[in-house]
């Protein structure tokens, strides 16, 4: 397929992406916490990728290539988006704005309290990672990668992709330890 792109095919490098997109949206969406900057990645990503397809050298497969360049391309966003954010302090926005919400049947008022206090906490916990802490976890945990995917995707060791997870996990324990239900 990368030699038929390379060879001036345009239709094969749509059929990478067709292929490779769902995976790469759904990696993009957990980093940055949001459809459209997840929709963002994803272009960016095989944006990148079609221009810098000859240097692909097929060392790995074109997924893991392409996942690790939205991966980049996420963090970036992430680090862009908290310059951005130093200067419109005065600003104030709306966390809930960006959220994808499902409906309950018929939450109790005591029920969406709870919850919201739950994704609270959740989400200051996932802020006290590193970037590189964050997406090692959910490479781990929610993508189910191996520690070596995650190495090859971060460009760290594999000790030092391990260390990353192990670290992520601690800290996220730490933090959410106040909902451990105790009998």
């Amino acid at each position: 397929m990368i030699r038929a792109v390379l060879a001036g095919d345009k239709n094969a490098y749509g059929t990478l992406v067709a292929r490779h997109s769902q995976n790469v949206f759904r990696v993009a969406f957990r980093i940055t916490g949001n459809e459209a900057d997840a929709d963002e990645v994803v272009q960016e990503a095989f944006l990148r990728g079609y221009q810098r397809l000859q240097s692909f050298e097929s060392r790995s497969e074109f997924g893991t290539w392409i996942y690790r360049i939205a991966v980049n391309c996420a963090l970036n966003m992430i680090n862009k988006r908290k310059v951005e954010a130093t200067y419109q302090i005065g600003e104030e926005t709306d966390p809930e704005q960006h959220q994808v919400q499902v409906a309950d049947a018929a939450p109790s008022p005591e029920r969406s309290l709870l919850s919201r206090e739950i994704e609270a906490l959740q989400k200051t916990a996932m802020r006290t990672l590193t970037p590189t802490e964050k997406t090692a976890f959910l490479l781990r945990h929610m993508e189910g990668c191996s520690t070596g995917e995650i190495a090859e995707t971060l460009h760290i060791a594999p000790n030092a992709a391990k260390q990353a997870v192990f670290r992520a996990v601690q800290k996220l324990r730490r933090n959410l330890a106040p909902l451990r239900v105790t009998p």
